[in-house]
């Protein structure tokens, strides 16, 4: 078994994957220690999986995952880590706008005992107004949010002890979250410089339409770190909490007609229906809770389904082969 897997989604990057390929293997070369690149081909529609293809055949540390179509970036690394077999466990994107050079920063640190190494681009040449500044606002909500003080929960540049991502489910964009969640589990995490440079060739797949879609993340990875063992805690306070306005709008609209005499349908209609929707609306957030509480019970249940779909798997000297899921 390798000691080291390095794991890199690729979407259209024909451009990219020999260089990536080449560069990455004189960096692991160069380190010394057992290796294997886990390459996953994301539903890319140009050459990207022929030449993965060609690399794989001549290289047996190279694994190529094709996945059926695209799934996106969070998908496309758990089908990599899934594929994975090293120790530890390199992630990193396929543009490279991550700096195979930076490599040996993780693995220094990762062997100094931490479950995760985090890349923080401290010096970041992007867009001021559609990149950096979104980015940091995200980055300064996530660290409050989630409660992990790193500068840059953004970039896929992160190293992990394999432990630590047998206990994340990966799932819609909670990649960039690995740490956040990895942290419930008591990870140990820290973070180190890396290079933030230009894609050389082919063009960017984000935009300012992912920063927005971080912040529907942070309400999710709220509820997951304070209330995933406990949802009736959350539904339950807000459900109490309309019964008892509702109830308390209620008891006051009895006391203007039992004690006033006041005709409380010509005179307060709006404001009884009013309590009786915080009523239903408080029942009903109980129910939500109590189903949570059910749903608990099968969350450490081993029977997860992959948030992707294998094509086929190629590792040198095994035949090629199909996989249904």
């Amino acid at each position: 078994m390798p000691k080291y897997s390095i794991v890199a989604p690729l979407h259209n990057e024909q451009e990219n994957v020999t260089d990536l390929y080449d560069r990455l293997k004189a960096v692991m070369e160069l380190n010394g220690e057992s290796f294997e690149m886990v390459l996953v081909d994301d539903g890319s529609t140009d050459r990207s999986f022929h030449l993965l293809r060609e690399i794989a055949a001549v290289d047996s540390r190279v694994t190529v995952v094709k996945l059926r179509r695209n799934f996106g970036q969070t998908s496309a690394l758990a089908a990599g880590f899934d594929h994975a077999r090293g120790e530890y466990i390199i992630a990193m994107d396929g543009d490279l706008q991550h700096d195979p050079a930076d490599i040996p920063l993780f693995l220094e640190k990762i062997s100094d005992g931490y479950d995760i190494v985090s890349g923080w681009r401290r010096r970041r040449i992007d867009n001021l107004w559609l990149r950096r500044i979104p980015s940091r606002c995200a980055n300064w909500l996530m660290a409050k949010v989630s409660g992990v003080d790193i500068h840059d929960f953004g970039t896929t540049f992160k190293a992990y002890r394999r432990e630590i991502l047998e206990q994340v489910p990966l799932y819609g964009e909670l990649h960039r979250f690995i740490p956040a969640l990895a942290s419930w589990h008591g990870a140990s995490i820290c973070e180190v410089p890396i290079s933030n440079v230009n894609r050389e060739h082919g063009n960017s797949h984000y935009g300012i339409s992912r920063t927005f879609r971080v912040f529907f993340d942070l309400i999710t990875i709220r509820f997951l770190l304070r209330y995933l063992a406990r949802p009736l805690h959350f539904f339950g306070t807000v459900g109490m909490s309309s019964i008892f306005a509702g109830s308390g709008v209620s008891l006051w609209l009895l006391i203007e007609k039992f004690v006033r005499h006041s005709d409380v349908m010509t005179n307060h209609g709006p404001l009884m229906i009013f309590a009786a929707v915080l009523l239903l609306a408080g029942l009903n957030m109980l129910a939500v809770g109590l189903l949570g509480e059910m749903q608990v019970r099968h969350y450490h249940e081993p029977t997860r389904r992959a948030p992707y779909s294998v094509d086929r798997v190629l590792r040198a000297q095994s035949e090629e082969h199909t996989i249904s899921e």
